[in-house]
């Protein structure tokens, strides 16, 4: 199989799975899948310039990016997110398995035998990057939570000042008037 079909799959098949989801968590998750790309996007940019990694083969508009960058690891996120949240160990649990899967296989094997990019660092030395990566994508999504989901008891005591009541020194010299 050639290089250019495994990473247009990478970026079109992940999307595609999004049919299974329901379209409440495609938007309550879409946010952290967007700072997902974009996270990964400067850890790939400060990697490439500490010489951690190398890309060597590339097809048009991902020139300079690979592609699982736009579908894997966004979508990836999305399921995770919808089958642990609210759970951080679960949550770290299952990124530290697909972490290792990720640095191990697919960032120091099968990309370097395909000729694809060189991965310059241990494994070891990049999992503590994608578990960090990985708890700030966590820390988002609560603050998300917290900001999309509030309770209404918060918000029903909020009035403008021209609603709220006058008290009674305001009404007596209101009388006198």
């Amino acid at each position: 199989m050639s290089n250019i079909i495994i990473m247009w799959s990478m970026f079109l098949i992940p999307w595609l799975t999004l049919i299974f989801m329901k379209k409440e968590d495609i938007k309550r998750y879409m946010p952290v899948g967007l700072l997902a790309i974009v996270t990964t996007t400067i850890i790939y940019d400060v990697g490439t310039t500490l010489g951690f990694w190398t890309l060597r083969e590339s097809f048009f508009p991902f020139n300079y990016m690979e592609p699982y960058f736009y579908g894997t690891i966004p979508v990836l996120t999305m399921w995770v997110f919808k089958f642990t949240e609210g759970r951080f160990w679960t949550y770290m649990l299952t990124n530290i398995i697909l972490d290792i899967g990720f640095n191990f296989f697919l960032l120091n094997y099968f990309f370097p035998s395909r000729g694809i990019m060189d991965f310059n660092i241990p494994p070891l030395f990049s999992l503590p990057i994608t578990l960090t990566h990985a708890a700030v994508l966590y820390g988002y999504q609560i603050w998300q939570n917290d900001m999309l989901f509030k309770s209404e008891n918060n918000i029903a005591h909020i009035q403008p000042a021209a609603a709220k009541p006058l008290n009674n020194l305001q009404d007596k010299e209101k009388d006198n008037y």
